[in-house]
């Protein structure tokens, strides 16, 4: 899973991304409403937390702007806001939750995976013979349960959306880590190393391919005899 954090306070989103990082939840964060518009135009997440008081374009604005272009992604007003009127309205809007601050975080993570649950988003992929639970960040490959990095998990969620299609580097850096640029490294080709040492080395089969001057592949080969 991969969420958007949009708070003016750079204490609250080193907070939150550090939970959701710790709970195997990939997050970007931003401190304005028109950088959280602009991240939602250009980029997948799937979800948003989002709060009310906002230096320029307020909370309020953003979700209205988002439901008017007919983004359907599930927002979470997380904001200090407590009063029930703003809570309706924050909901009325088509806010999926409400969340006043400060809260447990292990509150803010049940109300997140209930947002998805309750939206219908899948939950749960299977590809090339791996299953990945995606609001546990789990994956399974023949019975064995396999440890993942949130990057690597990323990584893998994203070449399993496109079983049997190339993903290029391009693609990945935009996606997983938000450049839109060449970063002049090989950042991506080191990931995807050490994901196929965990999920390709202790398997007979690999399933991470190689698609030379390009990018990556997630599928089955038969192998040669």
């Amino acid at each position: 899973m991969k969420i958007l954090v949009v708070d003016d306070d750079p204490k609250y989103r080193a907070f939150v991304s550090k939970g959701l990082g710790e709970s195997g939840i990939m997050c970007e964060t931003v401190a304005t409403g028109e950088d959280a518009l602009k991240e939602l135009r250009e980029r997948t997440f799937d979800l948003v937390l989002l709060d009310v008081m906002l230096p320029g374009l307020q909370g309020w604005d953003v979700l209205e702007a988002l439901r008017a272009e007919g983004r359907e992604v599930p927002v979470i007003w997380v904001t200090a806001r407590d009063a029930v009127d703003e809570r309706i309205k924050g909901l009325r809007m088509g806010g999926d939750d409400y969340v006043v601050k400060p809260f447990a975080f292990s509150e803010l993570i049940a109300r997140i995976h209930a947002v998805m649950r309750r939206r219908g988003t899948a939950t749960k992929l299977s590809a090339a013979g791996l299953e990945i639970d995606l609001i546990e960040a789990e994956v399974v490959r023949d019975g064995q349960s396999i440890d993942l990095t949130p990057t690597e998990f990323s990584l893998l969620r994203h070449l399993a959306v496109h079983p049997g299609e190339t993903v290029t580097r391009t693609q990945l850096l935009q996606e997983i880590w938000g450049i839109d640029f060449d970063p002049g490294t090989n950042l991506v080709d080191v990931h995807i190393r050490r994901l196929r040492g965990k999920v390709d080395e202790p398997f007979a089969e690999p399933l991470i391919h190689t698609v030379r001057g390009s990018g990556y592949v997630l599928e089955r080969r038969l192998l040669a005899s």
